[in-house]
């Protein structure tokens, strides 16, 4: 930052850094998610996690991709390690907001066409959009007892506060996406939406998700073993995706 420099919340000129740990993601949405990326934010910071396939190769293909950490032993059983590094490497790169995305999400035309707006200004400091599980295809998102994230708030937006107390809890797995202690700060929750992929493709892909969250976890220290099984649900309740138009 500079010596004797003071630090200020800026309402223009913000830099946007969205920061994605990866991990063998070729031939899924890796190409799609950064090529959305790119189009709104202004450097994306990468931490491969020893990935056996070409992801790395993709990643350095997209110009937006600032910063790229290659892990030799993967940290993917410690994931609070695993976070922390991202976030690190990220502050190096002087940020002024880190969106945190996983490679298997696209925010949609709305929020990306608002985000600037979210970004300058000085009255809060994190923000919160809805998160849409996709279920096996890209037209419909999964809405039951097990599968309800789209009805609360994800924050997923942070500014970076130099000298803030950034930590994660030391969680193996399900390890929040952004430091916990941004959560108290002032934020804002919109009705802005991100649609997630990860469970858009074919029943053999989702079984074998299911079968290494039970493996990672088969007893449900870090997650539910009911939202485990619902995973293999052969008749969930789907509703179609509908693009909002922003009219403002």
């Amino acid at each position: 930052m500079g010596e004797g420099r003071i630090w200020r919340r800026r309402t223009s000129g913000n830099k946007l850094t969205a920061i994605m740990q990866v991990r063998n993601e070729q031939g899924r949405y890796l190409e799609a998610v950064l090529g959305e990326l790119s189009s709104f934010v202004d450097g994306i910071v990468i931490v491969d996690d020893a990935s056996t396939d070409d992801t790395y190769d993709i990643c350095r293909s997209f110009d937006k991709v600032e910063k790229l950490v290659r892990l030799e032993e993967p940290l993917f059983e410690q994931e609070w390690k695993l976070r922390s590094r991202l976030w690190q490497e990220a502050a190096d790169t002087e940020p002024d907001w880190v969106l945190s995305v996983d490679a298997d999400e696209i925010y949609e035309q709305r929020a990306k066409k608002q985000i600037r707006s979210l970004i300058d200004q000085d009255r809060y400091d994190w923000v919160a959009f809805r998160m849409f599980d996709m279920w096996g295809s890209l037209t419909h998102y999964r809405e039951d007892e097990w599968w309800n994230l789209h009805k609360r708030h994800s924050m997923t937006l942070v500014r970076y506060m130099p000298g803030y107390p950034y930590s994660y809890p030391q969680w193996e797995h399900h390890v929040p996406r952004l430091p916990l202690s941004c959560a108290a700060l002032q934020g804002v929750a919109t009705e802005l939406r991100v649609k997630h992929l990860g469970w858009a493709g074919s029943e053999e892909e989702r079984k074998a998700k299911y079968e290494r969250y039970k493996q990672y976890d088969p007893y449900g220290k870090w997650g539910s073993l009911a939202h485990y099984e619902s995973i293999l649900d052969p008749k969930p309740n789907l509703i179609r995706w509908r693009e909002e138009v922003d009219i403002g």
